[in-house]
């Protein structure tokens, strides 16, 4: 088990940092389309989403003021579609690996950071599963981090559930593996502590990455989300939000979905600054928007997150969760159907989904 050398929270309201590269950075959400790969042939289709990604890169670091720091959406290589389990762990990338090298090369020739997020596998370590990750390159072209999906949301799709494995479904063995504190990472960079993730409707997620020094929280989507629930990201822990969802289809529309369908739809990528105040907002179409982030200022005065949590601790300690973690390390569902059977038979709740 891997062990950290200091508290993951300090007692005096700061945070560790490393020094900044200066005192302003330029941070931009860059708002793709999505397409899904062809699960019986999906080799030409990997190659296309990820020729459309790198140059997606070029054009984003070619209009108007370089970034810094570049987030895309949620799946800009595999796309997001209906695939049998088979298929997706097939085509399901490797973390490093030969697409993830190429958007590498892109981020050492623009000296940046790249954030997405993707399917991935981990056959070493993790056979059979199909992971949901946070992926930042750095500026030397390397992987920076690698953070898994904390947890899925249950109870949006009546009669199915998603059947990536996620920390909390295999939480035992993550914790034995990588230790408590990768639960939820922050990434100390020369830009700032950035926290990624793909999960939403869930602050006390958002607050524990305060806690532990996020400066920039990168959030993706696709399909869509709630605007309220990013922004009030923002305003409750006074940190900068940033959140790159998907475009409305240039080509068509995107097969098994209407343009306009899950929570939001397409578009409205956006930055949003200490407070909830919004710096940049898209539309619903391919674009790049952008903030300046005075860093060397906010920390001046950015400390963690003020809660009174002797008012709260006896209830969080008293509540329990609909269903225990660690679900999917004895079984692996084949499918949306099976994972849904499943929470259903293991819930504590009456369920309602």
């Amino acid at each position: 088990m891997a062990e950290t050398t200091e508290p993951m929270v300090r007692e005096d309201g700061t945070y560790p940092t490393v020094e900044l590269r200066r005192p302003m950075i330029v941070a931009s959400v860059v708002q793709t389309r999505v397409s899904g790969v062809d699960g019986t042939n999906p080799g030409p289709d990997i190659r296309k989403n990820l020729d459309y990604f790198l140059e997606c890169i070029d054009i984003a670091q070619g209009s108007g003021m370089p970034s810094d720091l570049l987030l895309f959406h949620e799946f800009p290589i595999t796309g997001f579609s209906e695939w049998t389990r088979d298929q997706l762990y097939d085509f399901a990338l490797e973390v490093p690996g030969p697409e993830i090298e190429e958007v590498g090369k892109k981020a050492k020739q623009y000296n940046c950071y790249i954030v997405f997020g993707t399917y991935a596998k981990d056959p070493e370590n993790w056979p059979g599963h199909i992971l949901h990750l946070m992926v930042m390159m750095g500026p030397d072209g390397n992987v920076v981090a690698k953070h898994w999906k904390q947890r899925n949301v249950r109870g949006m799709f009546p009669g199915s559930e998603q059947y990536t494995s996620v920390i909390y479904d295999v939480y035992d063995r993550f914790v034995e593996m990588y230790g408590i504190d990768e639960v939820i990472p922050v990434v100390r960079t020369d830009i700032g502590n950035i926290a990624m993730s793909a999960v939403q409707f869930e602050p006390e997620l958002f607050r524990c990455m305060a806690f532990k020094g996020a400066e920039i929280m990168c959030r993706v989507a696709t399909g869509g989300f709630e605007f309220d629930d990013m922004r009030l990201t923002s305003y409750h822990n006074s940190v900068y939000t940033m959140i790159a969802n998907n475009s409305v289809s240039t080509q068509g529309r995107h097969p098994g979905f209407f343009e306009d369908e899950s929570y939001g739809g397409s578009g409205r990528s956006s930055i949003f600054g200490p407070r909830g105040v919004e710096l940049a907002k898209a539309d619903v179409f391919e674009t790049k928007k952008f903030a300046m982030l005075p860093m060397a200022e906010f920390r001046k005065k950015h400390r963690i997150p003020d809660v009174h949590m002797n008012l709260y601790k006896p209830v969080f300690d008293q509540y329990r969760t609909r269903y225990d973690p660690s679900a999917y390390l004895e079984y692996l569902p084949e499918g949306k159907r099976e994972a849904y059977a499943h929470f259903v038979k293991n819930s504590r709740w009456t369920h309602y989904w």
